[in-house]
């Protein structure tokens, strides 16, 4: 049985959150499958220990429309592409009415689809009930990604992960800056912890975050600190899975320590709290003052309102 999966979302958190349902089509198929998905949503290096994956395919469309599976030109290079495979089946985790004319032309003879034109729904829900409805079971909304435990202990030993420190991975990145928590708030809480616990810092960031990795490595836990800056994300996967805790923004660093089974404290200041801090019994939650977890949504635009007591005070009870 070959198995198509498209998953068209372009955040690395979003690719995470869809893992335990690519998983259950695997597992209902007893087959590996193959997903279409976009770049930035880094399938390729999570899921490269993934045994339930067989390859990563690219859906190569931008939002300046120059990407090669843009348009109807791209349209043809993509049926193209994906009737060269034969697949059998496929599964789309989209409304799309391209993407259902594309099952169809490329002669799949089995095509499960959520609803055309779905919109703005909450991502967990839909997916879960897109493939219980199939799988005719339960299946549960926590991520899982897979590691192989030699590169976990080698992370392990290069990064001397000595039980006499707490090690905390900081995700003080986002993808916009309505999500991102002040960079000094983050310096600020590392240095209380540390106070209380001797403690290393492991920075969750990327080339984009050269800027807030500076002033984190010119201040007083500088020597505490280990930046992610020059590692790929696979790279990183076996840090973070040594790790006590992670401590951050909701951002794609939360979503991979989540999936990794980490503890983690999450700050929702400019996100839903119901579609990406409720799915996982790992994450604990921080909302803007005066919001709740209901009301916290993509126009929160709440980072003023976090609350650093709070912050500090469930970091701690997180490590302990």
């Amino acid at each position: 049985m070959k198995v198509l999966v498209i998953q068209q979302r372009m955040g690395i958190g979003d690719m995470v959150i869809f893992l335990p349902y690519i998983h259950a089509i695997s597992k209902k198929f007893q087959s590996q499958v193959s997903l279409l998905v976009k770049k930035n949503s880094k399938a390729e290096q999570l899921c490269l220990d993934d045994r339930h994956i067989k390859e990563i395919m690219y859906l190569d469309r931008n939002k300046n429309n120059s990407g090669r599976h843009d348009g109807w030109l791209g349209f043809f290079k993509l049926l193209k592409d994906i009737k060269e495979k034969k697949f059998d089946k496929i599964f789309i985790f989209n409304g799309s009415l391209r993407f259902l004319l594309l099952a169809k032309f490329s002669g799949i003879k089995s095509v499960s689809r959520y609803p055309l034109f779905t919109r703005k729904d909450n991502i967990i829900l839909s997916a879960k009930k897109f493939v219980e409805n199939f799988t005719k079971g339960t299946i549960s909304t926590q991520p899982t990604l897979y590691l192989n435990k030699e590169k976990i202990e080698k992370a392990k030993k290069e990064y001397n992960f000595d039980n006499n420190f707490k090690h905390i991975c900081i995700g003080f990145s986002a993808s916009g800056p309505t999500k991102r928590w002040h960079v000094e708030k983050y310096i600020k809480l590392a240095e209380e912890i540390n106070k209380k616990k001797p403690c290393k810092f492991y920075l969750a960031g990327g080339k984009n975050d050269e800027e807030l990795f500076e002033k984190f490595l010119n201040s007083s836990v500088a020597s505490k600190c280990i930046p992610f800056k020059d590692l790929s994300v696979q790279e990183t996967l076996p840090i973070i899975q040594n790790c006590n805790v992670y401590i951050g923004n909701d951002t794609g660093w939360l979503h991979i320590a989540s999936a990794l089974n980490i503890k983690c404290l999450a700050l929702f200041m400019d996100s839903p709290v119901q579609s990406y801090g409720k799915y996982s019994e790992n994450i604990s939650v921080i909302i803007p003052e005066g919001e709740t977890e209901e009301s916290t949504t993509h126009d929160t635009l709440g980072k003023e309102k976090i609350n650093f007591e709070e912050v500090l005070n469930k970091s701690i009870e997180l490590l302990n």
